[in-house]
């Protein structure tokens, strides 16, 4: 399992494109469809995930909200903004480029 150090460039496209469709979500429901939809090859770490949090909020990307539940609890759930489905298709065509840019070097022989 790749651990969030190998995520770092990569976590902000991973928290916005599990926004995109399945939001409004609190951090571990997002920590945890990082890891399923990878099939675990992928994990996150709470000490990374909400100060990416913290940082697309402040950006504007993402927008945060409380909520409580049928016990009483409070959580913090997001939701991806217009700027961040913006910056969803940017960040997704960048990184397109450079993953294909990695194969084509990792195919040298």
């Amino acid at each position: 399992m790749a651990n969030t150090a190998t995520l770092q460039g990569a976590l902000d496209l991973l928290v916005l494109k599990i926004l995109s469709s399945r939001a409004p979500l609190h951090g571990y429901a997002i920590m945890t469809a990082i890891e399923e939809i990878s099939g675990k090859a992928l994990r996150v770490e709470e000490g990374s995930l909400y100060p990416a949090l913290h940082r697309l909020e402040e950006a504007g990307s993402i927008r945060a909200t409380w909520r409580t539940k049928d016990n009483g609890r409070r959580m913090r759930v997001y939701e991806l903004t217009a700027q961040g489905r913006k910056q969803l298709a940017s960040e997704e065509a960048r990184w397109t480029l450079v993953t294909g840019a990695v194969q084509r070097v990792l195919k040298l022989a």
